[in-house]
């Protein structure tokens, strides 16, 4: 992340602050991890502490359908239901101690705000376009586009219509760039394949000073309450630090290629702690003139694999559709389908795009997921003999 600055700020920070009309700005710490981890510095026109009320929570944990798990999944996302309401329609398909993944269809533009005080999120844009707003600007988003929004941060978001798919991942810890690609004063690198004119920051918008009830559901310890404010949470008159949400297309990611077949870790695009986030994209072959560009066949011992596929026809499946999810459990080899490997040989380019997670703990399936799995992917790498043949006589 790099230093940003919006609106109007004071020359030195914790020190008097008001408007032309004599009236205190207040100032607020927005920042994760005590007083170390990254922050910015927020000044509102009234108090960000005016609570008028707190509902009970309402409970959405995640049910657990399958807790150890060593079998080779897929589940379908285009059988995901939409909802009209964007918490509703986040389905939570898979889940460990440190990330909760799924996919979401939400047909309605949010009329309350939002706030997740315990998670940072990514926000993955299969399909559908809009505006999210917080209280630090605005980021129009549209297909392809990463929203990664640090935990805390209070938003609505609005769609252009109701046809919306979003791939979500909610993080405990929080979600940054990898650090391979930075230096010690964490710019980015020359070899990264990324960089900071990349990610998107969001566009001031003018203060909204307004008084009266707003409503902000809080997400914590997987309860959400309706908490009732006095203020408009969208009051800032500017900002400056170092935590922010952004966008970042998955299009402006540049692919790094080799002669021979490279591991998945040069596709990756974010890391937090105990998972990592790849970007799959178009991109040219390997060009060994012996090379198979297919992905050899590899255990994976310490982290499970999802692959969600936006775009493309990925060369090493057989019969995937778009908003697919495939999860191949660590600690059980997985590879190319049937007749992948051979086909691949001699291509000299792709035009797939896909979002890979990986976490370095078990994932457990929920209910959500087992809904929409496609029971026959686990045995999908069997070979009948006709298929052997044919593929032996092309050789």
């Amino acid at each position: 992340m790099s230093y940003q600055q919006s609106g109007k700020i004071p020359p030195k920070r914790h020190t008097v602050f008001k408007s032309q009309d004599d009236q205190f700005y207040y100032e607020q710490l927005f920042g994760t991890e005590g007083f170390h981890g990254i922050s910015s510095l927020l000044y509102h026109i009234h108090r960000p502490t005016q609570i008028k009320s707190i509902s009970e929570p309402k409970d959405v944990s995640p049910k657990i359908a399958v807790n150890k798990n060593v079998t080779p999944r897929m589940f379908k996302g285009m059988n995901v239901t939409p909802e009209n309401d964007f918490i509703d329609s986040r389905k939570i398909l898979l889940v460990n101690n440190d990330l909760k993944l799924g996919l979401a269809k939400p047909k309605k533009s949010t009329d309350y705000f939002y706030k997740n005080a315990e998670c940072d999120e990514l926000l993955f844009i299969h399909e559908g376009s809009g505006t999210l707003k917080t209280f630090l600007g605005n980021l129009d988003f549209s297909y392809g586009d990463y929203l990664i929004i640090p935990r805390g941060t209070i938003y609505s978001i609005e769609f252009k219509d109701e046809k919306n798919t979003l791939l979500f991942i909610e993080s405990h810890s929080p979600i940054n760039t990898p650090k391979r690609y930075r230096n010690e004063f964490g710019q980015m690198l020359e070899h990264s394949p990324f960089c900071e004119r990349d990610m998107i920051a969001p566009t001031f918008v003018e203060p909204i000073d307004e008084k009266g009830d707003f409503l902000i559901k809080v997400k914590k310890e997987d309860q959400i309450w309706d908490f009732i404010y006095a203020t408009h949470p969208f009051d800032v008159v500017g900002w400056d630090g170092y935590f922010y949400p952004y966008k970042f297309n998955i299009k402006n990611f540049e692919p790094i290629t080799g002669r021979v077949h490279l591991p998945p870790p040069i596709h990756q695009n974010f890391e937090a702690h105990n998972f990592v986030v790849c970007s799959f994209v178009a991109r040219m072959y390997d060009y060994h003139p012996q090379a198979i560009p297919a992905p050899y066949n590899h255990s994976n011992i310490d982290s499970d694999e999802v692959l969600f596929y936006t775009e493309g026809d990925f060369m090493s499946r057989n019969h995937i559709d778009l908003m697919d999810f495939t999860l191949h459990p660590g600690g059980i080899v997985h590879g190319p389908h049937p007749g992948a490997m051979e086909r691949s040989i001699g291509k000299k380019s792709t035009e797939e795009f896909a979002v890979m997670v990986d976490p370095f703990r078990p994932f457990k399936i929920t209910e959500e997921a087992m809904k929409v799995e496609d029971p026959s992917y686990k045995t999908s790498w069997l070979e009948d003999e006709d298929h052997s043949l044919k593929d032996r006589s092309q050789e």
